[in-house]
């Protein structure tokens, strides 16, 4: 039984990750231990709530250094939701403050033309080959990734506006969308995801 860690970023309901992973056949569990979180087989970053909030947090818990160094090296590790944007240089939705910068480039507000926050399905579109499909997920978001950096395969949702949805690279998978309550369509991508995990052990 593979032992999936969460970080608890005290802004993420995760008992439905919990859920998902547990129907896979994994182990999860909550983890602020810098040690295991560096070389945990596979590491779940969740996040629901604001940017600054969520560095905060991270950098509370000492796990900035580690998760940025696991990350950059290809460890299996899965950004959820606000996860996901904690990987930007930074966030219009809180000024000054710095994130992982694993991805060159800052989080943006979705248009003004569109009501926020984002609730509920879209389709999500890749714009490649590999662990991201076409299919329908669930969305809880005000900010978005605009374009995907170099390196990365990524799929598209549209809202106002196309905004990168998911990225991934190797072992490591980040999505705008909540893949565990996503129903078949999310459930299959964690899947992928822990065999990835699996194969990279």
């Amino acid at each position: 039984m593979t032992d999936v860690l969460i970080v608890p970023t005290g802004i993420a309901n995760v008992a439905s990750v919990e859920a998902a992973f547990r129907r896979l056949g994994a182990n999860p569990r909550l983890c602020d231990d810098k040690a295991a979180i560096a070389s945990a087989a596979a590491v779940v970053l969740p996040g629901v709530g604001t940017f600054g909030a969520g560095m905060q947090r991270l950098s509370e818990l000492d796990l900035v250094a580690p998760l940025r160094d696991r990350i950059r090296a290809g460890f299996p590790t899965l950004a959820i939701c606000l996860g996901l944007q904690l990987l930007a240089r930074g966030s219009a939705e809180s000024p000054g403050v710095t994130g992982l910068g694993i991805l060159d480039a800052t989080i943006t507000r979705l248009p003004a033309t569109v009501r926020v926050p984002q609730l509920g399905w879209n389709h999500v579109e890749p714009n490649g080959t590999g662990a991201l499909e076409a299919g329908l997920a669930v969305f809880a978001n005000t900010y978005c990734l605009e374009s995907a950096p170099l390196g990365w395969t990524a799929a598209t949702t549209n809202y106002g506006t196309r905004f990168v949805s998911a990225l991934a690279r190797g072992a490591v998978l980040a999505c705008q969308f909540h893949p565990e309550i996503s129903g078949d369509y999310g459930q299959r991508l964690l899947g992928r995801w822990l065999e990835t995990a699996l194969e990279t052990v």
